[in-house]
């Protein structure tokens, strides 16, 4: 006789992804999680430097990435504790790193409160989400778009602003 009964297994096989990092600081800190549940991966200053009020700073992580697959991108994000206390944000959140580039990675952040902000070395700038991004897509000239229930209304059109 057969038995129908499947095997329960506690094993389980895991796969990770791997993105290559490369420490081109020697300041630089590996991208990690703060826990299982974090969307970002952390990213570190390997420069000291002050953010004047009203003021934009490319700040160095020390890192370069290969993810070794072209449909990925980096979004840099702002981290919500710095922004809320300090008034620090990331100037075109989310920035993308490309999946061809090879260089530094930098952030770009913007002071927009009235206090100058001193940003040490090793203190966590930003949050990395990677993203899957979908490629193959052509664009093809038409006369005219179709119609749609929102039609032409722009900033502020679907509710209130």
């Amino acid at each position: 006789m057969i038995d129908m009964n499947p095997i329960v297994s506690d094993f389980r096989v895991i796969t990770k992804k791997i993105i290559e990092i490369e420490m081109a600081h020697p300041d630089a800190k590996l991208p990690k999680c703060a826990d299982e549940g974090s969307s970002g991966f952390d990213l570190c200053s390997v420069e000291s430097v002050v953010i004047e009020p009203g003021e934009r700073r490319i700040v160095s992580t020390g890192l370069k990435w290969n993810p070794n697959d072209n449909t990925l991108e980096m979004q840099i994000r702002p981290r919500s504790g710095l922004a809320a206390k300090y008034g620090i944000t990331v100037l075109n959140a989310p920035g993308t790193i490309d999946a061809s580039y090879r260089g530094i990675i930098g952030v770009i952040l913007y002071n927009t409160s009235d206090q100058a902000y001193q940003i040490p070395v090793g203190e966590r700038i930003a949050q990395a989400v990677i993203a899957k991004v979908e490629k193959g897509f052509e664009f093809e000239v038409v006369k005219k778009v179709s119609e749609s229930e929102r039609g032409e209304g722009g900033f502020g059109s679907t509710g209130k602003m």
